[in-house]
């Protein structure tokens, strides 16, 4: 039987039936939790546009790196894009990813919003 010393070792409260799952590192309702909220990447304040193939089949992808924005922004900033563009794709660790090359209408979109762009890769 293990003592209540070695059950605080494990790291503390995973579920609350008063407020659901909890953030294991800042120990608050995943709903309030700070910890993810300030993760917005620095960068130099300029979007880059590329295509890509590797790793998908020779299928290409328009990738857009650099978009200083929080996740939830990013994701209706993704999904504008990909309106824009006709086509599907997703967002995920701070990159939009849309399916196809359409790397010209991407920077278009992106210019129109107010960004500052630039095309990377050949």
């Amino acid at each position: 039987m293990k003592s209540l010393r070695d059950l605080a070792g494990l790291g503390g409260l995973v579920y609350s039936t008063d407020h659901g799952r909890m953030c294991p590192d800042c120990r608050q309702p995943q709903a309030q939790c700070v910890c993810k909220a300030a993760s917005v990447p620095a960068g130099d304040g300029i979007v880059r546009v590329s295509r890509e193939t590797k790793g998908r089949g020779g299928k290409a992808v328009t990738v857009v790196k650099g978009v200083a924005l929080d996740a939830d922004a990013l994701a209706g900033l993704g999904k504008q894009l990909k309106a824009a563009c006709g086509s599907g794709g997703t967002v995920k660790d701070g990159v939009i990813e849309v399916q196809g090359d359409h790397v010209e209408r991407v920077m278009e979109a992106l210019k129109k919003l107010g960004h500052q762009v630039k095309r990377a890769g050949g």
